[in-house]
């Protein structure tokens, strides 16, 4: 059993930057595509960055294309969050799903590709 455990949340001035950390215990990333999703009080969970398992290829929702970069080694997965804005603030979360390599290098924006799931680290955006 893959347990994602998220850090580097906290409270950001609006135009300010955080960074996201997730780690797998007891395993490397190596072989798996993950992904970064939010809930918002009140909202959906959101969608926001996919990686492939070689880290190649990268994906972005509208809403934070051009500010957020994820990106990952063997250890880590990380969301680089530039130009934070009163609207991001939410509870981020990190997922993973195994991706053998005769699957392709793809990677997944939909909730239910995802096997794994951190618990999520709370992002307050003030104004």
């Amino acid at each position: 059993q893959v347990q994602l455990v998220e850090s580097g949340g906290g409270l950001v001035q609006a135009g300010g930057s955080l960074r996201l950390s997730c780690a797998a215990s007891g395993r490397p990333f190596s072989g798996y595509a993950m992904g970064w999703f939010r809930r918002a009080p009140g909202k959906e969970r959101e969608f926001l960055a996919a990686i492939s398992r070689s880290g190649g290829s990268t994906y972005y929702a509208d809403s934070v294309k051009g500010r957020f970069t994820i990106s990952k080694d063997n250890a880590m997965v990380f969301l680089q969050m530039n130009s934070l804005k009163p609207e991001d603030t939410a509870v981020y979360f990190c997922s993973g799903r195994y991706a053998p390599t005769s699957w392709g290098d793809s990677y997944y924006f939909r909730p239910y590709d995802y096997a794994y799931w951190g618990r999520g680290t709370q992002v307050t955006v003030s104004s």
